[in-house]
């Protein structure tokens, strides 16, 4: 399992059922059933630990930088303790455990115990607590979900956002260190003192697949964070559903190196509940996709070599030119790859080209480049690519168990989601939930699909943006703000890290535009420390967006499929403002809605100094 494998001898073989309506509407599912699994999450960590006890589960860095956690049988009885402890707390099915750290050993173990038992998880982003100035998320979502216990691994660190939750729960607070971090709070080793093995069983086996697992909250980039409600049921139907179509997963165990966080649906359910379904390791990643934090993550993976590499496009753009200047590293990272896996956004084609091409240098052939497509409701597995797409954007098809009604809207196929994976709704927002679902209750996702090629609907559905950021210029053409954002970026590289898409009732399109600062710096001929300000008004960085604009306009399409005017914008996303999401994905209304004035300026009628406009303007 050395990657030699062809991409059909690792997957299920690609089919689908097409039924179409008399109203236009087309159902779409898979023709393989869902097979029976597992009652709920647990049983997998019963399984592992009973039959591979030895065997490395979560590890993390350790103070001295060696890899260090637990295995199978370490996280079962650890599990089995920190359940006896949660069941004399005043954490109930009613009163969920909130986590306001990152991933960490601790993390997972708490995570785990909590499930085992029946007590709702919930894991709120760090960047609320840490980030956020007002901290009014956090506030809000203590105030909604009334913990019974709320988990911070550093209190001093969390010393701002403790404070500002304090007089909103009455929560115990948990810490990972054993000081007096904050007035009341219990040290992790202490919830480790006592296991009674006969009432964790108890509680265990009254766990069913109707049981709240977890409330994750939705990444708040198309509106305001909802909790959605994660049954057991959801979380295994997802993970069978994966087994199915990835048959590979289950000839050796997977070793993955990850980062992204548990709070959001990849990181927590799609990827630790891959690891944990089949006894594989997961290498808690300290590193982001971010300036100054990549390189963490290089180094882990230079020692990790994983066989499974899943991450978003904002990780593939930092790794590729990564991998292209280190053949050591190269070398290291394909050595017992089987499988690159992209989601949570669009991956640019010249990624995409380079991920392929790289492949091939280090290994003689291409690796399969594959995707999945669905969301914090959907658990978040709705359909696979579990082949080789000719190229990036198809998003697979329906997996076992699933199907999706694709309702005509305006020149778009509305897609909706059916099936064992989907939530029954938000925590203690019924409005919300009500809103959710169709009159068939299929689950109201907001996006928009199309066949790769009609004739051949087994090659899969390609996402084409979401319905709900879409908009029409005066002239009343519709602009497709996914499909133009994606392209911008591809040609506006290595300059844009983002784009958001205006134009909403304007007669034109134009770009605000946020900068890969380092990648200016360097095209600039600038050094590090040099001010953004600099670097972005330097003329080479203009004048690369002012060629890349001229180039979208010659791919032809008319008004809809370029921008006018273009800003390069000095202020990074905002957390506060809903701007961004932990995975990098941009809230396009939001930006569009803090920073009107910047929109005001592309559109003025005497050309802003910082606008950069085509050349016929």
């Amino acid at each position: 399992m050395n990657g030699i494998m062809t991409s059909a001898a690792r997957f299920a073989e690609p089919k689908i059922s097409v039924e179409r309506r008399a109203d236009g509407s087309l159902l779409v599912s898979s023709p393989m059933p869902l097979e029976p699994h597992e009652r709920c999450i647990g049983m997998y960590l019963e399984k592992w630990a009973s039959q591979a006890p030895d065997r490395d589960f979560l590890l993390e860095r350790d103070a001295g930088g060696a890899w260090a956690g637990v295995t199978y049988g370490e996280a079962m009885r650890k599990v089995t303790a920190i359940a006896t402890w949660l069941l004399k707390s005043k954490a109930s099915a009613d009163r969920p455990v909130v986590v306001l750290s990152d991933n960490s050993v601790e993390h997972g173990l708490l995570m785990l115990a909590c499930m085992h038992i029946g007590v709702p998880y919930s894991s709120i982003s760090s960047a609320y607590s840490l980030v956020s100035k007002d901290h009014a998320k956090l506030k809000s979502l203590i105030a909604r979900l009334d913990p019974g216990v709320i988990y911070a691994a550093d209190c001093g660190k969390f010393a701002g956002a403790l404070a500002a939750i304090g007089g909103l729960h009455d929560a115990t607070l948990v810490s990972a260190g054993d000081g007096d971090f904050a007035a009341g709070a219990v040290g992790f080793s202490s919830l480790l003192k006592e296991a009674d093995a006969a009432a964790v069983a108890n509680a265990f086996s009254r766990v069913n697949e109707e049981t709240i697992a977890k409330i994750l909250f939705t990444s708040g980039s198309t509106s305001d964070p909802k909790g959605v409600i994660n049954t057991q049921r959801m979380l295994v139907s997802s993970q069978q559903g994966k087994a199915q179509l990835w048959p590979f997963l289950t000839e050796t165990p997977p070793v993955l190196l990850d980062w992204l966080p548990w709070n959001h649906t990849f990181g927590s359910n799609h990827n630790l509940h891959l690891i944990l379904m089949h006894g594989g390791t997961l290498y808690i990643d300290t590193g982001k996709p971010m300036p100054g934090l990549f390189d963490a993550s290089i180094r882990n993976l230079r020692e990790v070599r994983p066989t499974l590499y899943l991450n978003v496009p904002r990780g593939f753009d930092m790794l590729v030119p990564a991998l292209r200047a280190d053949a050591e590293l190269r070398q290291a990272f394909f050595s017992r790859l089987q499988v690159i896996f992209y989601a949570a956004a669009a991956l640019p084609q010249y990624l995409w080209d380079a991920l392929i091409e790289l492949s091939r240098q280090e290994l003689g052939h291409a690796l399969p480049m594959v995707t999945a497509w669905g969301s914090t409701e959907t658990s978040p597995l709705a359909t696979d690519c579990h082949y080789q797409a000719e190229r990036s954007g198809v998003i697979g098809l329906p997996i076992p168990g699933v199907s999706l009604k694709l309702v005509p809207n305006g020149d778009k196929m509305e897609v909706r989601v059916r099936g064992p994976i989907v939530t029954p709704g938000y925590y203690k927002q019924p409005d919300v939930t009500a809103k959710a679902f169709d009159e068939e209750g299929f689950y109201l996702i907001g996006d928009a699909v199309r066949f790769a090629d009609p004739e051949r609907p087994h090659l899969g559905l390609v996402f084409d943006g979401r319905v709900t950021e879409d908009f029409k210029l005066t002239t009343g053409t519709w602009v497709s703000v996914g499909n133009l954002r994606l392209k911008a970026v591809e040609k506006l590289a290595p300059v844009a890290q983002d784009v958001v898409v205006a134009g909403h009732d304007r007669d034109c399109v134009c770009f605000l535009i946020f900068p890969n600062a380092a990648a200016c710096r360097q095209l600039a001929g600038l050094p590090a420390e040099a001010p953004l300000a600099e670097v972005l008004a330097h003329e080479t960085v203009r004048s690369h967006v002012k060629l890349a604009l001229d180039e979208l306009r010659k791919l032809g399409g008319g008004s809809s499929t370029f921008a006018q005017r273009a800003l390069l914008m000095h202020e990074p996303p905002a957390v506060d403002g809903g701007e961004i999401t932990d995975k990098g994905y941009i809230n396009q209304a939001a930006v569009l809605k803090n920073r009107a004035h910047l929109v005001e300026r592309l559109y003025a009628q005497a050309i802003d100094g910082e606008c950069i406009c085509l050349g016929s303007e």
